[in-house]
């Protein structure tokens, strides 16, 4: 298997972050890590294992990336607008560095598959609904999908236009229309141990009933109470859940 690493500078960012690349042909799916994680960490934990054979059949091309999250949303010394705002040069990054690598990497403009585990959900779903037409699909594990749990201050239009809970309230219209045709979102979450002190179940389900309130496409998927937030189970599930989608 193609194992390849790069480091991708950005101003916005101050510096340069990481990005994995696992495979040679196949559909692009881009895994953001969970809390504070590095780009090591989704094969770390077994998670391109557990899906290494779509990757080594050329049906997937996996991607993982740096963190960013210590110094945006998880600075808690500063407000949630403060956070917002450096959460935003962390999406520059992605969007004006890692995106046009993977789209080099795989001789063209393909779709991106999204995915991440505990705070990697947030932003799968997230840059899936900012960004559909790169990122029509994601798949997101026992995620939590309102920043404002994560403390107080200032919130302004940086925040409310980085957490899903708000901005999702109030799409309508074209916008909406189009991301009705455009967007599918999964959201996993097991119910055992950890997903409900973590806020994960009780946040997938709530979000699950927003994202259907407004008809955009989407699937709830929980699994037992013998399935805690724990590694282990997202392996069973994007091992589950991959292999449909490319």
């Amino acid at each position: 298997m193609r194992r390849t690493r790069a480091s991708l500078y950005s101003a916005s960012i101050g510096g340069a972050g990481g990005v994995m690349a696992y495979g040679s042909y196949g559909r692009p799916l881009l895994a953001f890590p969970s809390e504070s994680g590095r780009c090591t960490d989704y094969e770390d934990r077994g998670m391109v294992d557990a899906v290494r054979w779509l990757i080594g059949e050329g049906r997937v091309k996996v991607y993982s990336v740096d963190s960013f999250d210590g110094s945006s949303w998880l600075a808690e010394d500063l407000t949630l607008e403060k956070r917002a705002h450096r959460h935003s040069l962390f999406e520059r990054w992605i969007i004006d560095q890692v995106v046009p690598w993977i789209h080099e990497d795989c001789s063209g403009p393909l779709d991106v598959i999204l995915t991440g585990c505990s705070f990697g959900a947030f932003h799968a779903a997230n840059f899936a609904l900012k960004r559909a037409d790169l990122f029509p699909l994601a798949i997101c594990q026992s995620g939590i999908y309102d920043m404002a749990k994560l403390g107080g201050g200032e919130r302004g239009d940086a925040f409310y236009f980085s957490n899903p809970m708000d901005y999702v309230a109030n799409l309508h219209g074209e916008h909406l229309e189009w991301l009705q045709k455009q967007l599918n979102l999964l959201l996993i979450c097991g119910q055992g141990q950890w997903e409900d002190s973590t806020g994960a179940l009780e946040s997938t389900k709530e979000f699950g009933s927003l994202v259907a309130s407004k008809g955009l496409r989407h699937e709830i998927d929980l699994w037992g109470g013998d399935v805690p937030h724990d590694w282990p189970s997202w392996r069973n599930q994007i091992a589950h859940h991959l292999p449909r989608f490319c």
